[in-house]
């Protein structure tokens, strides 16, 4: 480890370095063209990327297209239209006190930036928030998951072949690779992963003041009223659930629905599961659905189902895994206990626990008691219904009759609150978080409005000061 630190810091020096003579200084028409390689890389690497990411958990290849590939090259070609506007100097009005004064905003590079990405979305959430520090004009350092090493390895590839060492790095390995990487004082941090580790985190960059971006979890509450579509619901939730074998931290955690409307909701759930994943609902695999990533995380998603069902939770579909694989099929438990392991517990599986309700009050008074999460998803056609929903919770986002698609919008930012997150990504968002909004204000030579009130101090001036202070 001594030898590994001395050479992590002379890397970093060297990005530092780069940074302050060469990086600070690069042009709008530099970044893009940076932006560019990446896009045409990434594009002549489709298949690798597929391939990188069956290996690691069986993702399966539409998915691979949409969640990892598609959404990357929608966020380059956001920034490529939009990036020459965001980077302009922005000017500001004074008050009265300050008349004659010129003043501006410019956003500048924060300077080093270390990015910590997740294995569930190994590529997208690597290659995403890199986009965003390369296009603020920051020099980058990537510590991917050692838990997805085939696609990793390939961002590895990516980054060595696109940027030259002293402007973009990537540390290969496990926790000791990120603890080193965390005693040197990066200028800000973007993190995607476990409240748990992100505290950590938090700590690590508190010893140098670094910014941070925490990306984290949450158990996603979903409330289905008695309004709803059942049946455009159950597609909704049957997809948005088991996404990436529901390793996914926009994933919806556990369904409240109106009594009113629960029986057919949960048929329609199972038939769509039997549809959507070709039949396969009892326990043998279907190459529709990604895999769970490792036999840790396997362990664990298998005892929450186990410890669930015990707890009194009825097993409508799924359940049984094989082990072999790492493979749990899309399970889905009705009248789950509010204190069993899958509501206690961010599941991060393909596991749907279901919940009836009839008093709504109660549904809203148990998500107030939890911590703040993610996402919040409602489904109802009841205007009423949505804005009490609205108006007495708390999340990072919200989405309306469907699951997931709020990360997609390019327009939106992502991110969570408190204990799902602090900071947002995507877009003109994430390249402010890689931004620091220097100001600039320029005073005029001679009288100005300030030197009326210097001291001394006489009668009059403080008569002037109470005027001031009382009208202006």
């Amino acid at each position: 480890m001594a030898i590994q630190m001395e050479q992590l810091k002379k890397d970093f020096n060297s990005l530092q370095q780069h940074f302050q003579k060469v990086q600070r200084l690069s042009s709008v028409k530099e970044r893009k063209m940076k932006l560019k390689r990446m896009r045409s890389w990434i594009e002549a690497h489709q298949v690798d990327i597929q391939k990188a990411l069956y290996q690691d958990f069986h993702k399966p290849e539409p998915e691979v297209d949409l969640t990892e590939i598609k959404v990357v090259l929608n966020e380059i070609d956001h920034y490529l239209r939009h990036l020459s506007r965001w980077v302009r100097a922005k000017k500001v009005r004074p008050n009265l006190l300050l008349m004659g004064t010129k003043a501006w905003t410019k956003p500048e590079p924060k300077g080093v930036a270390l990015i910590f990405a997740p294995w569930n979305f190994p590529f997208m959430l690597t290659i995403g928030p890199m986009i965003s520090a390369v296009a603020a004009g920051n020099c980058v350092v990537l510590k991917p998951s050692e838990l997805a090493e085939h696609t990793s390895e390939l961002i590895r590839q990516m980054i060595t072949e696109l940027f030259p060492p002293e402007e973009a790095r990537v540390y290969l390995g496990g926790p000791d690779v990120a603890q080193a990487l965390l005693k040197l004082p990066f200028n800000h941090i973007f993190f995607t992963g476990s409240t748990e580790v992100g505290k950590k985190v938090m700590k690590a960059a508190a010893e140098h003041l670094a910014s941070v971006t925490l990306e984290l979890g949450g158990k996603n509450p979903t409330i289905v009223d008695e309004t709803a579509d059942v049946k455009d619901t159950a597609e909704k939730l049957v997809y948005g659930k088991f996404l990436n074998g529901g390793q996914s931290c926009v994933s919806p955690n556990f369904i409240f629905v109106h009594q009113t409307i629960h029986d057919p909701l949960v048929e329609h759930i199972k038939t769509m599961i039997f549809k959507m994943y070709r039949g396969n609902g009892n326990g043998s695999i279907t190459p529709d659905m990604a895999h769970i990533i490792h036999p840790k995380h396997y362990r664990r998603v298998s005892d929450i189902i186990r410890k669930t069902v015990k707890k009194g939770a009825q097993l409508v579909v799924g359940g049984k895994g094989v082990d072999e694989e790492c493979y749990i099929p899309p399970t889905v438990l009705d009248q789950v206990p509010m204190d069993s392991p899958a509501i206690q517990n961010e599941i991060f599986g393909p596991v749907m626990p279901v919940i009836p309700y009839d008093n709504l009050d109660t549904v809203l008074e148990f998500i107030n008691q939890q911590e703040k999460p993610l996402a919040l998803y409602i489904f109802s056609r009841s205007k009423r219904n949505i804005d009490r929903i609205i108006n007495n919770t708390s999340s990072g986002g919200v989405c309306i009759n469907d699951t997931t698609i709020q990360f997609a919008h390019p327009n939106l930012p992502f991110g969570g609150i408190n204990a799902s997150g602090i900071g947002k990504a995507h877009g003109y968002y994430g390249f402010l978080e890689f931004s620091n909004q220097r100001a600039f204000v320029k005073q005029r030579r001679g009288f100005t409005t300030l030197k009326i009130v210097y001291p001394p101090y006489t009668p009059g001036i403080k008569r002037l000061v109470k005027w001031i202070v009382k009208y202006i």
